[in-house]
């Protein structure tokens, strides 16, 4: 049975949800990442990056959420687009669109905002400006169509909904109100069953919930380790 290393984090919830809605059985492995299991041996011996989600599935082991998400499409034939050479363009565009830039800078912006130890202005400013850039190139796309890759419910979509869902926590409360198609398409697929199962997966287990000296000396090892 294929095993996936989880947490709550958005990047596993969307891989949780790819699980859910093409009813594949796996295991679910949680890896608290405030009590710094991640950079346990056995687990990084699965992903040297120290990050979750991961999957092995047999003697295939991948890492990386949207590694993941196309690992696994294309070897069951879901969630893909139609095939042909202009929409697999499309698709792999936005994958790494959102792999390169919605990930990273929401990801950012939501450490700077509330977790950093000193409240940087430059740095919650430069994050929350690239973040809200790039939700506002994924909300003109939805404006043309009903979903990233044209008229099919696809693993873009299911990449987009990981972040998209936590927009408050990325940008604050009011953020919904200046993404409008984007907030449709995530209203549309949380509300789908497969989508409840993942969003609700990080309550099978007891995470760590607090955010004290030892979880940030664990999810952010530089605070305590200087470059040589």
């Amino acid at each position: 049975m294929l095993k996936f290393y989880y947490s709550g984090a958005p990047n596993p919830t969307k891989v949780a949800l790819f699980l859910e809605e093409a009813g594949l059985p796996y295991e679910a492995i949680p890896v608290d990442t405030r009590k710094g299991e991640q950079h346990k041996p056995d687990y990084l011996a699965i992903n040297p990056n120290a990050k979750v989600p991961s999957i092995v599935d047999g003697d295939v082991t991948v890492f990386d959420s949207n590694a993941i998400l196309l690992y696994l499409a294309e070897k069951t034939g879901k969630f893909l687009p139609p095939k042909s050479d202009k929409l697999r363009g499309e698709m792999l565009s936005w994958l790494m669109f959102v792999a390169s830039g919605v990930g990273p800078y929401s990801g950012q912006s939501v450490h700077f905002r509330n977790y950093a130890p000193e409240k940087l202005d430059y740095a919650i400013n430069r994050y929350a400006f690239e973040a809200q850039r790039h939700f506002g190139i994924l909300d003109a796309r939805l404006a043309k169509q009903k979903y990233m890759i044209g008229d099919s419910y696809t693993i873009v979509d299911m990449d987009v909904w990981g972040w998209a869902r936590l927009m408050p926590a990325v940008l604050g409360e009011p953020a919904w109100t200046k993404f409008p198609n984007l907030k449709r398409l995530v209203d549309e697929i949380s509300a789908r069953p497969a989508a409840k199962v993942a969003a609700g997966l990080k309550d099978r287990h007891a995470f760590k919930a607090e955010m004290d000296d030892d979880a940030r000396a664990a999810m952010f090892r530089h605070l305590k380790e200087r470059v040589a």
